[in-house]
């Protein structure tokens, strides 16, 4: 059953309300956890924000998920503008995020300039990874919200050596308990934290106002989000080890499209014979 109503849902319904700027940190305050997920096409975002989803991001992992890449590395500006507005129009009630893909933050201007476009395409906050307050700050003072995201960073993969759990060692672990606090300082309105070890992901949910949501940072995190494509599995190439698939998609598409071609050949097959 749909989180709405069938007479309920955010398409038959004007009085769906999209939740409000605050929701977030009022979920943090409350102790109520936040559930989040991908989208990178309409009919996606629109299944999801009926499921009653409290964030959608148009993640850069579009480029891995949709695009065919090996990384985020590749997706472009042009890119997250295309998916973000066919998103945006599946949307009525979460908040919807965009992340700012690798190198469009070169200066905080140009941070700046980036947040407003995605803003333009239908985000109501945009996604910036690694410890960049300046760059938050302009954002913010352009007039869009920002999430910061710690700990792995995709769009630092190569330079990284690839991906791996961080702040096991005692100086990792303190370098992203002080980035955190610079990019709350800065003005962000949550903080994503991913393959951060989780007692080290607990301290900084305990240590900040804003809330945490994690992705394979353990379950002390004021929420949680995942790629819908390893919820639903639709990717039966490639699952993280904490994405646990809650239906087979892919099965289902394999079957249903099995079934098409026999039967499409069985009619041929049958006319050919009489």
């Amino acid at each position: 059953m749909s989180y709405y109503d069938a007479d309920e849902t955010p398409a038959n319904n004007p009085c769906a309300m999209k939740l409000p700027d605050d929701f977030l940190l009022d979920a943090k305050r409350d102790g109520r956890k936040i559930a989040c997920l991908t989208a990178y096409d309409y009919p996606t975002a629109r299944l999801l924000d009926e499921a009653g989803l409290d964030v959608i991001l148009v993640g850069d992992s579009v480029g891995m998920v949709m695009l065919g890449h090996p990384d985020t590395t590749c997706v472009t500006m042009e890119d997250m503008l295309h998916h973000t507005r066919a998103v945006a129009r599946g949307v009525k009630r979460a908040r919807l995020v965009a992340d700012l893909p690798a190198g469009s933050c070169e200066s905080p201007e140009a941070a700046a300039e980036n947040a407003l476009r995605l803003a333009g395409a239908g985000a109501d906050a945009v996604k910036i990874e690694g410890c960049s307050p300046c760059a938050v700050e302009a954002i913010r003072a352009a007039g869009v919200a920002v999430l910061g995201h710690l700990g792995m960073l995709p769009q630092r993969v190569a330079e990284e050596g690839g991906y791996r759990i961080k702040g096991r060692s005692d100086s990792e672990a303190e370098r992203i308990l002080t980035d955190a606090r610079a990019l709350e300082a800065a003005g962000i309105v949550a903080l994503v934290l991913e393959l951060v070890h989780p007692p080290v992901a607990a301290r900084i949910t305990d240590a900040l106002a804003i809330p945490t949501i994690g992705i394979g940072s353990g379950p002390a995190c004021d929420g949680q989000i995942l790629v819908t494509h390893d919820v639903i599995g639709f990717s039966p190439w490639f699952r993280p080890k904490f994405a646990k698939a809650r239906a087979d998609v892919a099965g289902e598409i394999r079957r249903a499209v099995a079934e098409f071609v026999a039967a499409t050949r069985s009619v041929g097959q049958s006319t050919k014979n009489q």
